[in-house]
């Protein structure tokens, strides 16, 4: 799954179409590295995000095409 498409729905980023920006301006990070949005997502991933000066830091533990919001959480553990 592409990194932007995870991103909404495990409800880390609320729209796709952030997600995608947050890519293109290099807020996402995996595994060290910088990826634009058709990075394809792996179990075991480590996933950081920044928001503004906040990072957020999470384990890719589960792929999935759709979740409710109860699945969504399940999808990622967060890393302090």
């Amino acid at each position: 799954m592409r990194i932007d498409k995870y991103l909404k729905v495990s409800r880390l980023i609320k729209r796709r179409t952030v997600a995608n920006d947050a890519c293109d301006k290099e807020r996402i990070v995996v595994n060290g590295r910088q990826v634009k949005a058709g990075y394809q997502v792996k179990l075991g991933d480590i996933i950081e995000v920044a928001f503004g000066t906040r990072t957020l830091k999470v384990e890719v533990t589960d792929i999935s095409e759709n979740a409710n919001k109860a699945q969504a959480g399940a999808m990622y553990k967060e890393i302090i």
